[in-house]
């Protein structure tokens, strides 16, 4: 492209999943990029490896000397902090830096019709629908995703469209910038799914986080829109706070007396669009968190210039994304699902979307408390109720600051929790029976669970 020119990028925190798929579109853009990571686990790790990535492992110093002695950039993500050894030498050494979103924005962002999809739960589902209902459409989007869409097989990818979907996320972004990412994106659409509190090891409460989407709202340009969920209470009150910019609402038929959204649907799929029919949804993606995932994507795919009835049609092939209720396997008649869920509001959602789909067998949860917020036993009280449509519970309770034994308790015989993984692995293969679905919940590798928890089914299927 005219006037490019390409710079070395060293990506600190590189097996994240926005800055993965930042390395992922900063490559095909014609930069070489590099970078280093502490904890590598697929499918970041295998995404990175296929594009040709070099990784180093940790964070020493003697990479200033080595790989990156010639990189123009150390894009710094918020995994790293001060202290760290590497963005120590960096600084002393009076290296160019920045944040991930900031040189996204600079770099890739600024000339484009920016789609940023943000909200506690659905971001990464809505993001996916949204990039799927565009592709489809014919518009050749780019997006960077914080997973796989099944449809595309990769986090992020750059394209010559001037479309590009952005899942938004409101937690920070950088040790020297404490503003949610969201705020760098400068959006034309945003869609604001919903907002609860989370992210207890940033924010103090759920006003500092609606106060970060009262910030995102702010660079919304006044021709652009905000789609919004008009049954959500933090939301209206983030709006409440000002709105420069046209708003759509959106939510469930049921609601739509008192909340007043102008897209709606019902539980059959109907979808209505100021209270005018459109047609019906039908996919594969199961529970009402997924209808209202579909709706908005329809609504911003509108703005983009894509009929709502095209948008319903594309939506009949979304396949879904990878850790988001993903069979991984099923041997003897036990399935095994991955999925992303590690707040208490997901952990629930998710369970309720498995047994709707699946009544007829049981549902056997397996946790792994592993996000900066369940880490800290903020959510604690909150999961039994988020549990209580599972018939067993299985939690892996290692490296926890709070007793998970005593948090789980009101669930009584039905909770099992284990400091051991290969233990927990043995009682779940132990326990399970052919019709079983055993629905695996954490944000982070899980010490790849599932294909130890498939193996020993094997080996018990194998003896049986």
């Amino acid at each position: 492209m005219p006037g490019f020119e390409p710079m070395h990028l060293h990506i600190l925190g590189i097996c994240g999943t926005f800055m993965g798929g930042l390395a992922a579109i900063a490559r095909e853009a014609g930069h070489t990029v590099t970078g280093c990571d502490a904890n590598v686990y697929p499918p970041m790790s295998t995404q990175l490896e296929r594009l040709g990535i070099d990784l180093t492992a940790g964070f020493d110093a003697a990479q200033l000397d080595s790989v990156a002695k010639r990189a123009d950039v150390f894009v710094v993500g918020n995994v790293v902090s001060r202290g760290n050894p590497l963005m120590e030498a960096v600084m002393n050494a009076g290296r160019a830096y920045a944040s991930g979103p900031q040189w996204l924005y600079e770099n890739v962002l600024r000339d484009r019709f920016v789609l940023a999809v943000a909200g506690t739960h659905g971001k990464t589902t809505t993001s996916a629908m949204l990039a799927h209902v565009l592709a489809q459409a014919g518009l050749d989007p780019a997006f960077l995703i914080g997973g796989v869409p099944l449809d595309f097989g990769v986090s992020a990818r750059l394209t010559s469209s001037p479309f590009f979907v952005i899942e938004a996320d409101e937690y920070d972004t950088a040790f020297f910038d404490k503003r949610s990412k969201f705020v760098h994106y400068r959006p034309r659409i945003a869609i604001l799914n919903n907002l609860e509190f989370d992210h207890a090891d940033v924010f103090a409460d759920l006003a500092a986080i609606e106060t970060q989407f009262h910030h995102l709202v702010r660079t919304i340009p006044g021709d652009g829109c905000v789609v919004v969920n008009g049954g959500d209470e933090a939301l209206a009150r983030v709006l409440a706070r000002g709105v420069w910019s046209e708003v759509e609402r959106f939510g469930a038929a049921s609601d739509a007396a008192t909340q007043g959204p102008k897209w709606t649907i019902a539980d059959d799929g109907r979808v209505g669009f100021d209270g005018e029919a459109i047609g019906m949804l039908d996919f594969g993606q199961t529970g009402r968190h997924n209808r209202l995932n579909a709706l908005a994507a329809i609504a911003a795919a509108r703005r983009a210039g894509v009929a709502p009835a095209a948008a319903l049609e594309a939506l009949r092939s979304f396949r879904g994304v990878r850790r988001r209720m993903e069979l991984r396997g099923c041997v003897a008649g036990v399935a095994v699902y991955d999925d992303f869920a590690h707040h208490p509001t997901a952990i629930a959602t998710t369970i309720d979307g498995l047994r709707r789909r699946e009544p007829g067998g049981r549902i056997l949860a397996v946790l792994e408390p592993r996000s900066n917020t369940m880490k800290l036993g903020t959510m604690k009280a909150a999961l039994p109720s988020s549990l209580a449509q599972a018939d067993r519970v299985y939690c892996y309770a290692a490296n926890l600051g709070w007793d998970a034994r005593e948090a789980l308790a009101p669930l009584g015989a039905r909770a099992q929790v284990y400091d051991d993984l290969g233990a927990l692995v043995d009682a779940i293969a132990r326990d399970a029976q052919p019709g079983d679905h055993v629905l695996v919940m954490s944000n982070g590798g899980f010490g790849n669970v599932h294909a130890k928890l498939l193996d020993a089914l094997r080996a018990q299927s194998v003896v049986a």
